[in-house]
């Protein structure tokens, strides 16, 4: 009786529009409304006659209902409320979804012509479809059914993107709550209809009636929608697999990675950048384990275990990636120039058009880790099968330089391939530090099989773009051989930096001679990386920058060096992670870098505190070969400009030592860095030796 009576109280749309406004305005201050709103709010989601009042219209007393319910919802779930407040939600949710039937109200909405109205809807259902998950443990039959239709059908439409941008909230939102068990139960209540859903729209050879309404232009935009929504959904399934770890045995979490032929396939095929871009991206995310980094998933992620099916869902990525470049994949992959909000950024004068960055950097991540996992996981130990693996990788790295030629990153005539890895991804720490990780493994294969001493191996490593001296060597000239930015990298969790610090220092240890060849090198490139002609150090994220040339004279070189480096963000102004002499002690937490698997990382970084490095260091990893070096390999005298680059990465790597000796004697570094700290003492012993040597002769 309480409700009708308000319905009768209210016969109007403005009159309705307005209570609905002043319960809203208690929400907002912590008040309750002065009446029950149920019957009033399910009479705004009726269509209405908007010629019965011109000043509210049905559409706008529909949203203002919407609205008013997601706010209830989610306000009971942050338990941000008074308890007046919320006794009051919990009594009208109870009236409208128990009494009312509103989940059907909801759901009708999903298809509404209006699309502001039918995405509050999704926003509101998935608000209510996880209040109930928390509440009751139950998943809402009524929106299971209608998405569980709608994927089965499959035909793009607003409903189905409805559908899709709902479950992918939901599933969203437990994420983020880490609820394993009800993601479990929702994941299996999905499990079938979504794989017949990715199965129609990333098929090896598409249905009929599907490929036909993807060709027609009407609904080419409709379908690209569509289908972005599908990828986002996809991201947020592969990261639901680590997080129910070794529990997943649904085919749903895995299928960004059962169907990566069919998302290389529309990488190269599909008439909408915008798709190409965002399943290259998902496919990015997924080879380095890093699916739901943009809905700050991170750190919920990094706490999951590998499921049973890790393993071979990254083999399955990582050989669909390398099958495609065999069939030339890179020649049907475009990129276009790159863009601003606005529209594509014109470029005056001889300069051209910059082309899309995000996309290069991408796919060159997906090749690089794919050939790196390729390595790590073929199947064969015999020297044959390990040749024939790294022949296949250095035709795979050539490719690769050539793909990014072709899309206007230019090196002049005067640098080698090792300085790709600096131009292209000198904007973004974190893809940087996978791809020297990454070409590091790549290396370190090519030097076990290739049956060359270590001069030859160099000298095809540079050739190649993977020499790891040259890589280091760059990205301490990029920071002006600043060792407070190297601590800072090491206390990071946003980059692998540790982990290819470590198993550099290991390779660096057993190769000084080609440390000290690669600085002479380094130092004798005359060089201007340029992106078509001449770029210019512009401010955008996504553009490739200058880095800076080499003068003819020593002078002039200590200048440059001590300069900012141009083409990144400087730490070397003065901000940096923490004070490093005020910084907070911190709880414990491990990490193992293992000596048999150097690649291999276990690490909870939750947090950046107290991660245990344990290896072994009593030997080297990384064959040293010296009766090699003895025989063929004659490093090249170097001269003074030579000496004062080894000079300045041997200083800022004895630094960095310091400091970190420091700290962890105050007990203020993040993690034990006892083992880190006798490879930076045996680097330091090899530039002893290697000075004693030269002063000697």
């Amino acid at each position: 009786m309480e409700h009708s009576a308000s319905c009768r109280a209210f016969s109007t749309v403005l009159e309705r529009f307005d209570c609905l406004r002043e319960a809203y305005t208690c929400f907002l201050t912590g008040t309750c409304p002065s009446q029950c709103v149920a019957c009033v709010i399910l009479s705004g989601l009726v269509p209405g006659n908007d010629r019965e009042n011109l000043r509210v219209t049905s559409a706008e007393l529909s949203c203002i209902s919407l609205t008013l319910v997601e706010k209830m919802t989610s306000n009971l779930a942050s338990r941000s409320l008074s308890p007046a407040v919320s006794s009051y939600c919990r009594r009208m949710l109870t009236v409208l979804f128990q009494d009312m039937d509103l989940m059907s109200q909801l759901l009708q909405q999903f298809q509404a012509k209006d699309p502001i109205i039918s995405h509050l809807a999704a926003k509101t259902t998935s608000a209510c479809v996880i209040y109930q998950l928390h509440t009751s443990g139950t998943v809402s039959p009524i929106w299971q059914r209608k998405c569980v239709q709608a994927f089965y059908i499959s035909l793009p439409g607003p409903e189905l993107d409805t559908c899709l941008w709902s479950l992918t909230e939901v599933l969203k939102q437990l994420l983020k709550g880490a609820h394993q068990d009800i993601l479990w139960k929702l994941l299996a209540a999905f499990d079938s209809s979504l794989s017949a859903l990715c199965s129609k729209f990333l098929s090896e050879e598409r249905d009929e009636t599907m490929q036909c309404l993807v060709d027609l232009p009407s609904s080419s935009g409709r379908w690209g929608t569509t289908f972005c929504l599908l990828l986002d959904l996809l991201e947020l399934l592969t990261a639901c697999s680590v997080i129910c770890g070794a529990g997943v045995c649904l085919e749903s979490p895995r299928m960004t990675y059962l169907h990566s032929s069919a998302l290389l396939r529309t990488i190269s095929c599909s008439s909408e950048y915008f798709v190409k871009k965002r399943a290259l991206l998902l496919l990015k995310r997924a080879v380095h384990q890093k699916a739901g980094e943009d809905w700050a998933l991170g750190e919920v992620l990094l706490t999951g275990l590998k499921h049973k099916h890790f393993d071979s869902d990254m083999s399955v990525l990582s050989q669909s990636v390398l099958t495609a470049m065999a069939a030339d994949w890179l020649h049907s992959v475009q990129v276009e120039s790159s863009s601003f909000f606005g529209g594509t950024r014109s470029i005056r004068g001889e300069e051209g058009q910059k082309p899309d960055c995000v996309m290069l950097r991408a796919v060159s991540l997906l090749l690089l880790k794919s050939m790196e996992l390729h390595i790590q996981t073929a199947g064969g130990t015999a020297v044959d099968s390990g040749v024939d693996r790294a022949t296949a990788v250095s035709g795979y790295l050539h490719s690769l330089w050539g793909f990014l030629r072709r899309c206007g990153v230019q090196l002049t005539e005067n640098t080698h391939q090792c300085c790709w890895v600096s131009l292209l991804f000198g904007e973004q720490d974190d893809d940087m530090m996978e791809a020297a990780k990454a070409l590091l493994s790549i290396f370190l294969h090519h030097r076990m099989y290739s049956g060359l001493d270590d001069f030859a191996v160099l000298e095809a490593a540079c050739a190649s773009g993977c020499n790891p001296h040259c890589h280091f060597l760059l990205l301490l000239q990029s920071i002006s051989f600043d060792h407070s930015i190297l601590l800072d990298f090491l206390i990071s969790t946003e980059t692998c930096f540790l982990e290819y610090f470590v198993r550099y220092l290991k390779y660096l240890r057993a190769d000084w001679q080609g440390f000290t060849a690669a600085c002479g090198r380094i130092r004798s490139l005359h060089f201007h990386l340029s992106l078509q002609q001449s770029l210019t150090a512009s401010c955008a994220a996504d553009t490739l920058k200058v880095t800076c040339k080499g003068e003819s004279d020593r002078a002039k070189f200590s200048s440059c060096a001590q300069s900012e480096p141009v083409g990144r963000v400087s730490l070397a102004a003065g901000f940096h992670l923490v004070e490093y002499d005020s910084s907070d002690e911190s709880d414990p937490e491990n990490m193992e870098v293992s000596q048999d698997e150097p690649e291999a990382l276990v690490c909870d970084k939750s947090t950046i505190s107290a991660l245990d490095v344990k290896q072994d260091i009593s030997g080297p990893t990384v064959p040293i070969r010296q009766k090699q070096y003895e025989v063929s390999y004659v490093a090249p005298h170097p001269g003074p400009v030579a000496l004062e680059t080894l000079a300045r990465a041997v200083l800022c790597m004895s630094k960095l030592k310091e400091v970190v000796t420091r700290l962890h004697t105050k007990k203020l570094f993040p993690y034990n860095p006892s083992s880190l700290l006798k490879l930076l003492a045996q680097i330091e012993n090899c530039s002893k030796l290697s000075r004693l040597l030269h002063f000697n002769k």
